[in-house]
């Protein structure tokens, strides 16, 4: 009978010591893809729940869906990466304050044999403008992700525009960064992605980092709780509550930490003013 009567204190108290604080909410977090795909959020958020008691979940879609998503309040936090977009977004009473979280660059990926010899550039929209001049198959999201909009920057500072030549040399899948590697790989083309995507990307077979180094390639990742004034139903006092564990210390240290092939994917600059 004590036996009895212990074993059930033992099994009650776990589920006490187990069980959510009373603050513990739920956090839907609207994001970019490439933080999704490059297995950064695998790592990071279950160091917060622990913490927290709070659950978050994660849509990842591009950014412009990200953002179209949370201005119909379908989500507590916003982590995309399209500062123009993300300061509209502020502008507009979505959300209080944006907040730089993290960076890293765009790369140009092509195959190894490089026919369109932009290996040799200096500049990104040098690189662009050989690739159109030798008609070397690009293969571009086209989906109004951050990296779309990126890649958009990047021809028009060559002076390009590339939808004037749809399927015969420049080909928008509408996908995301993933199937569009894949795609690129598959027929031997180009392609613009983030850098932490490609470092995770298992299908590279005969592709590399072609270009990369450009100031311009710069990659900037904001977060932003959602405005309880604009979205009343917001679990606005969570999403502060993770905002600020990305923004603090052990959040920036477990961005820092986050490696894949030895290799670190994001590095943290909250402490930074937005470029």
């Amino acid at each position: 009978m004590m036996m009895s009567y212990l074993r059930a204190s033992f099994i009650m108290m776990v589920a006490v010591c187990l069980a959510p604080t009373a603050s513990a909410d739920v956090i839907l977090v609207q994001s970019t893809t490439s933080t999704q795909n490059s297995g950064l959020y695998d790592v990071i958020l279950p160091l917060y729940e622990a913490e927290t008691g709070d659950e978050v979940r994660v849509v990842a879609v591009g950014t412009g869906q990200a953002i179209k998503n949370a201005r119909n309040c379908d989500g507590d936090v916003l982590i995309v990466h399209s500062r123009t977009d993300e300061e509209a977004f502020v502008a507009d009473g979505f959300g209080q304050q944006r907040h730089n979280l993290m960076h890293n660059d765009f790369v140009l990926i092509g195959p190894k044999l490089d026919p369109a010899k932009i290996k040799g550039a200096v500049m990104i929209e040098q690189a662009l403008q050989r690739l159109a001049q030798a008609e070397a198959r690009f293969i571009s999201r086209g989906d109004d992700s951050g990296t779309h909009k990126a890649e958009m920057r990047f021809w028009e500072l060559a002076g390009i525009t590339p939808s004037e030549h749809p399927g015969r040399w420049y080909v928008e899948t509408g996908q995301g960064m993933g199937g569009t590697l894949n795609m690129a790989v598959q027929l031997d083309g180009y392609t613009i992605s983030d850098r932490s995507t490609w470092l995770a990307f298992g299908n590279r077979q005969d592709h590399h980092i072609l270009f990369d180094g450009d100031d311009a390639m710069f990659n900037q990742y904001g977060i932003i709780p959602v405005s309880p004034d604009a979205c009343p139903e917001v679990r606005y006092e969570a999403a502060e509550r993770l905002t600020r564990w990305l923004l603090s210390p052990r959040g920036q240290t477990a961005i820092n930490s986050y490696t894949v092939r030895g290799q670190q994917l994001f590095f943290a600059n909250a402490d930074q003013q937005a470029r």
